[in-house]
């Protein structure tokens, strides 16, 4: 037959625990991160995206468009004379307007959001 003792904390004498017998921790030095060579960023400019303007949009029920014919007028939701958005890669860039250049449409820039694009190549 097996005896089995119960934990008695009473026990436990820590005044006689001796602590500078261990060996003190070395204290963590912050490692330095090897030096990175600066990269030449002229790879990313050649990357070709693709640049939209958006007139304007609207939600509309599936129901609602089905029923639209020839001559039907869908309401946006942009007035006229509005800055139009400029989406690169379908992500806001800023705002623009129209413009016509040897009879092919074109944008002037009329903003430029805050966006990762004007960190890049600076």
């Amino acid at each position: 037959m097996s005896e089995h003792t119960s934990f008695n904390p009473d026990d436990l004498n820590f005044d006689e625990l001796q602590l500078d017998q261990f060996e003190p921790e070395l204290e963590a030095k912050p490692v330095a991160e090897p030096e990175m060579p600066s990269r030449d960023l002229n790879f990313f400019k050649r990357i070709p995206v693709t640049v939209t303007l958006e007139v304007a949009s609207t939600e509309i029920s599936l129901g609602d468009l089905m029923q639209a014919g020839e001559g039907c007028v869908i309401e946006l939701d942009k007035l006229n004379g509005e800055p139009l958005d400029v989406k690169v890669n379908g992500s806001l860039m800023g705002h623009a307007e129209v413009v016509v250049v040897n009879d092919k449409y074109g944008l002037r820039l009329v903003d430029v959001v805050d966006s990762p694009f004007h960190s890049v190549g600076s």
